[in-house]
């Protein structure tokens, strides 16, 4: 049975995966189509559509979904549930300078959707402070978890510290950083076992949107009902600088002497 031209006039396939998604063991066909305005070598899509073949019926399901354009959408499918059934990972970039995406997750069991994950609600629910503290600190508040990190900035070098802070490392004036929205849902079987959790990045940014302090972290699970935190915590990663007298850099490593004991 072929898909209905209906569903797909003017559109493009843009992803496919195959995977048991209804839990009668047999595999189901995922599609994501889409619209390209800009045509067939446009990188924009719009009208994004999930669309899927049962495949012991061949029957034709479909999953709208509300924020429905950008670029690079994709398809993963894995178990996040814990039910030995797939689910459906779609992300989509946004392709602004925030690098943000869009992401949602769906269980379709018994050839029904049902949303278990929506970029919206997770980034309204988490909610931030970035303040700059005296003596090249900022301070990153996690309200929502009641989480504080403290992240050093002298790596900033002396023209980005001197516009902050007077001679004596005190602020100038009060300065406020922000959190971006999601940039990057990953899914992760951290314990190996098949199920899947999810692995968020969000931006912690400084005093302009290319002013990266670092990353916030969460490694999330199912509960039953919703994803939460892992111990109800979260990490902040920030960038590294070079120590050019005493790093071991790669070629160091791959023109050194091999040591034999």
């Amino acid at each position: 049975m072929r898909i209905s031209n209906s569903i797909l006039k003017n559109k493009y396939l843009l992803d496919m995966k195959i995977g048991d998604v209804n839990g009668d063991s047999v595999k189901d066909k995922v599609f994501l189509y889409g619209n390209k305005p800009d045509g067939p070598t446009g990188i924009f899509i719009d009208n994004i559509t999930v669309v899927i073949q049962d495949g012991k019926t061949n029957r034709i399901f479909t999953i709208p979904l509300k924020i429905n354009a950008g670029y690079n959408p994709t398809l993963f499918l894995g178990d996040f549930t814990g039910n030995e059934v797939d689910d459906i990972l779609i992300s989509i970039d946004s392709g602004g300078s925030g690098g943000y995406g869009f992401f949602y997750i769906y269980s379709f069991l018994n050839n029904e959707a049902k949303k278990l994950f929506d970029f919206e609600l997770f980034n309204d629910y988490y909610l931030y402070d970035v303040i700059y503290k005296d003596n090249y600190q900022v301070e990153v508040v996690n309200k929502t978890l009641g989480k504080k990190f403290i992240i050093d900035i002298r790596n900033k070098g002396p023209l980005y510290l001197s516009q902050i802070y007077d001679t004596e490392g005190k602020l100038k004036k009060p300065i406020y950083g922000q959190v971006s929205a999601l940039n990057a849902l990953y899914p992760v079987d951290f314990e190996r076992d098949g199920i899947y959790n999810l692995c968020t990045v969000q931006r912690i940014i400084g005093r302009y949107n290319a002013d990266t302090l670092g990353l916030a972290q969460m490694r999330l699970r199912w509960n039953g009902q919703k994803f939460i935190p892992i111990n109800l915590n979260q990490f902040v990663c920030i960038p590294g600088t070079k120590i050019r007298d005493t790093a071991i850099i790669a070629d160091d490593i791959t023109t050194s002497p091999r040591i034999e004991v």
